[in-house]
This record gives C-alpha cells, structure tokens and sequence, in this order.
C-alpha cells in the first residue's frame, strides 16, 4: 500500500485524532479545541482528506505565545491548530512505525517510550559491567 493511503486511512487518522484529544491542548489561529475538532472533522472530512490527497492542504499559521522562564524572559511557543496537530500526527505515525522497526535497540533519541534517563541507565549497566 502506497504511503499516503496509510496516512489516510481511516484507522491511522482516528488513532492520530485520539492522541490529540488525549493531548488536550490550545487551540490554534482558527480557534478550534480539541472538544470541537470531532465536530469539524465530521463537517469537512472529504474536503480535508482530498487536499491532502491531493497535496493541495496548506496548513494555518501557528499561534504564538510566550512561557514565562525562570530567568524571568520568556519562551516563544507556536501552536499549531489542532486540525493541524492531527494531520502531522496522522503523518508522522506510520513513517514511525516504518523507522522503528530498522532502529537498533541501543538507539534511544526521540524514540516512543524511550528517554535520556533510559540511556543514562543503560549506559551505567555496562560500565558496572
């Protein structure tokens, strides 16, 4: 199966809109929540995924904000809508499916459930070892 008819399929976008939902978040530019992006989905489905089929979707600007640091600055932070945060999510799940398999199994950077931690713990095995 070509890669984009994964990324469309009905499985991989409920499993992508999911995440997003158990994600909460801000809304984006459009001001769209995650409460309401079930809705919105279910208006415009055809119309989003024959953009994306036809990679002819343009994503929305990210809204930007700014987190307070403990120095006292502050942080820019864009957000993306959430119908974009879905879509990126929807993307991103099979090609990590895909890569994950390949990766070895000392790998730990930007991996799901992996952390530095891991790597710190697994690397003070070898040197008690």
């Amino acid at each position: 199966m070509e890669l984009m008819e994964v990324i469309l399929s009905k499985e991989n976008l409920n499993r992508a809109y999911k995440k997003i939902v158990a994600n909460k978040g801000a809304s984006g530019v459009d001001g769209i929540t995650v409460e309401e992006l079930g809705d919105y989905i279910r208006e415009n489905r055809e119309k989003i995924i024959t953009s994306l089929r036809n990679r002819t979707y343009i994503p929305k600007p990210v809204r930007r904000v700014y987190i307070p640091k403990d120095n006292g600055k502050k942080r820019p932070l864009g957000i993306p809508t959430a119908l974009d945060r879905t879509i990126q999510q929807a993307i991103a799940q099979p090609i990590s499916d895909i890569y994950e398999e390949i990766f070895s199994d000392y790998s730990y950077g930007f991996r799901p459930g992996r952390s530095c931690h891991d790597a710190i713990r697994q690397a003070l095995e070898y040197l008690n070892d």
